[in-house]
């Protein structure tokens, strides 16, 4: 397989290079590719490149050249290398990098344009533009919903982790309101009392045993029954939130809900909900909660790219390669309006941009997105 990718790759780098000769004379938009095509990433950057061979399908524009090299995983000088060698090419638009410890790195090529299919920062710093499912395009959604379903008093829990800090300035500037976080520990063992802590576990099952107390001498009808339907409880009372939001992913998401439901939190008094899980289904067989919420892109428009990729490459894609896909309609976009792109302001556009994860639009500095709402209920994914 690792014979064929580097055969795959000579051929796309022969016909792209070619293609830069004979087109020479006519008007071009060239675009660097840095995807790490060796290394533990290896799968990443071929999934990228693949996606990104469906883009020019799509296009179908001869004056787009794309200019392929290895940024390697985690190699930096293999990065400042390819990078030198896609300037040489002539291109001065990059898709990529991929993580924030190559964000500072190319920082360094002023003139040069990155987009990134990363989620990490939303806003365009100096050279580079993020595209990726950012938390705060999430949190704007989310925020919607929940005043859409009259759900005021919200609950958020997130891992104290690298990324506590980002969390906490994405809920800052989206300006959520009557909210409360929380920071929980990845220790099964601590994260379990702080859950109890948070949903008054301890008090709502005292007050239960109180009840029967009162209940347990009496011998008369009504209180038999009252008895047999205390019976059935685990606590007793409300919790004093009606919303709660988990800012976490896979099985450490699923540790936070399974521990929630010990807690008795019940999903008749409260809203379950989470960030992207990329159309997970590995939530369809979680018991411990029925129905789930989280923003997303557009789910028929995901379904479609997957079964494409599929389809004539014989594999699945990873979910950032359909951002590099997005990245090279958006860059492709631009340049067609503007007849140039030279900056990073040629980006700062005032209609919104239909892709396909969604709908970008450019505000305060940002590049954000309009997400959907999907339901995971029954096996399925139901929009909202």
């Amino acid at each position: 397989m690792k014979i064929f990718f580097k055969k795959f790759l000579l051929i796309v780098l022969i016909f792209f290079y070619s293609n830069t000769l004979a087109f020479a004379n006519e008007e071009k938009l060239k675009v660097g590719l840095l995807a790490p095509f060796s290394g533990n990433y290896s799968a990443v950057g071929k999934s990228i490149l693949y996606s990104l061979q469906l883009a020019l399908d799509e296009i179908d524009d001869k004056n787009l050249i794309i200019i392929p090299r290895d940024s390697g995983s985690g190699n930096i000088q293999k990065l400042n290398k390819s990078i030198k060698e896609i300037l040489n090419e002539g291109a001065k638009i990059i898709i990529g990098p991929l993580n924030y410890t190559e964000f500072k790195e190319v920082k360094k090529y002023k003139d040069t344009i990155f987009i990134s299919p990363s989620n990490l920062q939303p806003l365009v710093q100096d050279n580079i533009i993020s595209i990726g499912i950012n938390l705060e395009s999430q949190l704007v959604s989310i925020k919607k919903f929940l005043d859409k379903n009259n759900k005021f008093k919200t609950v958020v829990l997130y891992p104290d982790n690298q990324f506590s800090e980002l969390i906490e300035d994405s809920f800052k500037k989206v300006g959520f309101k009557k909210y409360k976080m929380f920071k929980y520990s990845n220790d099964p063992k601590i994260l379990t009392g702080q859950i109890e802590k948070i949903t008054n576990y301890s008090q709502r099952k005292k007050n239960l045993e109180n009840r029967k107390k009162l209940l347990e001498d009496k011998d008369d009808e009504a209180s038999i029954k009252k008895m047999k339907e205390l019976d059935q409880l685990y606590t007793l009372g409300k919790v004093n939130f009606d919303s709660i939001l988990v800012v976490d992913f896979g099985n450490s998401l699923k540790s936070v809900l399974a521990s929630l439901v010990f807690s008795d939190v019940k999903e008749n008094d409260v809203m379950f909900m989470t960030i992207n899980q990329w159309f997970d289904k590995s939530f369809f067989y979680e018991n411990s909660v029925k129905s789930l919420y989280y923003p997303s892109i557009n789910y028929k428009n995901y379904n479609k790219f997957m079964k494409k990729y599929n389809k004539v490459f014989e594999s699945s894609p990873s979910e950032i390669s359909i951002l590099s896909y997005d990245a090279l309609g958006l860059i492709y976009y631009i340049w067609k309006k503007n007849k140039k792109i030279l900056s990073t302001k040629d980006f700062i556009f005032k209609d919104k941009i239909k892709g396909k994860t969604g709908t970008f639009y450019f505000k305060d500095n940002k590049i954000l997105q309009d997400l959907d709402i999907y339901e995971v209920r029954n096996k399925k994914f139901i929009k909202q």
